[in-house]
């Protein structure tokens, strides 16, 4: 998997909204994907990455993005836990227990079934466009992920520390 390639397919189980569905990234042809692996439910820090999200969804979708989560856990689990915990959450979250998501995208830790901190950003013709994997002491930063969102759908070279609304480097 590489940036500028096409991204991972995918058809899974997630939790929406109070909702037990099958999601496919095809779903969302035409659509730019954010898609992110969190490490697993009722855990500390992944709360204030969804609830960000969530806060953010109004501006992503302004922005013709949906969001999309996934952790290794079962959509029962996320049923759980976002009813009791995460009412906020409004966007669908992925049930990766098979691995086969969280493999194909390199955020797998096999020795312990946990997903690491991915953050993928997928082009409406369904090329991957943008990722960061980190740790998974730290949390991510939601308005990083919406300003590179920006930055990929001005189709602009765009300098460091670009802003939107600010002054691209011309047309790449």
């Amino acid at each position: 998997m590489q940036v500028g390639q096409p991204a991972p397919q995918f058809e899974l189980e997630a939790y929406n909204a109070g909702q037990i569905k099958k999601i496919r990234l095809t779903d969302y042809k035409g659509k730019w994907v954010v898609l992110f692996f969190y490490p697993r439910d009722f855990t500390f820090v992944c709360p204030t990455e969804l609830k960000g999200f969530a806060h953010a969804q109004p501006d992503f979708e302004r922005k013709n993005a949906v969001i999309l989560s996934a952790s290794t856990d079962s959509v029962f689990s996320h049923k759980a836990w976002f009813e009791k915990e995460l009412p906020e959450v409004k966007y669908a979250v992925l049930a990766d227990t098979a691995h086969t998501l969280s493999r194909a995208y390199g955020v797998l830790l096999e020795d312990n079934g946990a997903a690491l901190r991915g953050t993928f950003i997928i082009d409406p013709q369904g090329m991957l466009q943008w990722m960061v994997i980190s740790n998974l002491n730290v949390g991510r930063s939601v308005a990083e992920t919406l300003r590179v969102l920006e930055a990929l759908q001005t189709g602009d070279l765009c300098p460091i520390e670009w802003k939107p609304g600010a002054k691209t480097l011309g047309k790449a």
